[in-house]
């Protein structure tokens, strides 16, 4: 009896000491990963692009960098004299698509950011990508670009009012840069909003749609207001619309479309997020650094220049997460009823 009583408080004390050891390692894990939270970054930080070098996508995000190397170094004493390491990949390839399979690739720990546009949402609408979209977290969003809707200086249309009563008559033409691309897609939400028809002539190139813009080819386009700025200030373009929810400082002649009565916004935006998964405490600690250089005069700077608002432009996580999906969502709704989905078998 004796030895079947030690037997058991043997083994009582063994599953005690089995179970404080786990409760240990677990709580020991979890502080583990506080530690590494509160030490992040601990190596070198990949913004992926899918885009050529030079572009607005590359340049968005080195002006971002500038700061955010400092930003980000708090985070670490290692980098307090060199500033946290970051840089751009490039993966080039199916309108984001192999910039896709690079991020899923990677482990999610913060440490690989893929910066995002509009091409990203339509990719992933189109069925084309890995990605279906809750598989992306939301960092920041650095620029949120909205449309102008703009005719030719030498254009008989003087108001956006005077543009839907000649397009109530017969379809006007529309220059786009593609079909299912980013003016594609507002032109046909802008036109079941207003209820008018269009006709689209895509170009492939900026250049040439303000050439066709100038020489009545066309009656109208889209632009973003980074990408029209130049030519409004220089008379090239006259901006009837903005599509968005209310008028730019810069800008303060140009109504918007939610003041007509439009509840719509076509905007083009820029921002960075992280693979699902990645700790709660580690996008926190990326979207603090983040926000703190957007916020400096250099890349607050950047978006004046652009034209666009650095009040209102940024946002954080919640609101970028929010956004990606809502932009998904409208992506796959426009590119439905334009018949550019491919239907499921």
């Amino acid at each position: 009896m004796r030895i079947h009583t030690t037997t058991v408080s043997t083994t009582a004390a063994r599953l005690g000491m089995a179970t404080g050891l786990a409760a240990a390692f677990t709580i020991g894990a979890y502080a583990g990963s506080a530690i590494a939270a509160e030490k992040f970054p601990t190596k070198e930080i990949q913004i992926i692009s899918h885009a050529a070098p030079g572009g607005g996508t590359d340049v968005t995000a080195r002006m971002m960098m500038i700061r955010s190397r400092r930003e980000l170094a708090k985070g670490n004493p290692e980098y307090k004299d060199t500033g946290a390491v970051i840089n751009v990949v490039y993966k080039r390839g199916g309108s984001g698509k192999v910039a896709h399979e690079y991020l899923m690739s990677r482990p999610a720990d913060g440490h690989t950011l893929i910066a995002l546009t509009q091409t990203h949402f339509y990719t992933i609408a189109l069925g084309k990508s890995p990605l279906k979209g809750p598989e992306l977290v939301g960092v920041a969003r650095a620029m949120d670009d909205p449309t102008f809707i703009v005719v030719g200086k030498n254009s008989k249309y003087k108001t956006i009012e005077e543009l839907i009563a000649a397009s109530k008559d017969k379809p006007l033409n529309w220059g786009v840069s593609q079909i299912g691309g980013t003016e594609h897609v507002g032109l046909a939400r802008f036109a079941k909003a207003a209820g008018i028809k269009f006709k689209v002539v895509p170009f492939g190139s900026g250049g040439k749609m303000v050439q066709a813009l100038l020489s009545n080819a066309i009656d109208a386009t889209l632009p973003n207001v980074s990408e029209a700025g130049g030519q409004i200030e220089d008379g090239t373009v006259r901006p009837l619309l903005l599509l968005d929810k209310a008028r730019l400082p810069a800008y303060k002649n140009v109504p918007s479309s939610h003041e007509k009565g439009w509840q719509l916004t076509v905007t083009t935006t820029r921002g960075y997020a992280v693979k699902a998964g990645t700790p709660p405490e580690v996008i926190k600690a990326l979207e603090k650094g983040i926000l703190a250089a957007m916020k400096h005069d250099v890349f607050a700077g950047y978006l004046r220049g652009s034209g666009l608002d650095p009040k209102t432009s940024p946002a954080g996580s919640k609101v970028w997460t929010d956004q990606i999906q809502e932009e998904i969502k409208i992506a796959r709704e426009a590119l439905g009823e334009l018949g550019l989905l491919k239907k499921k078998k």
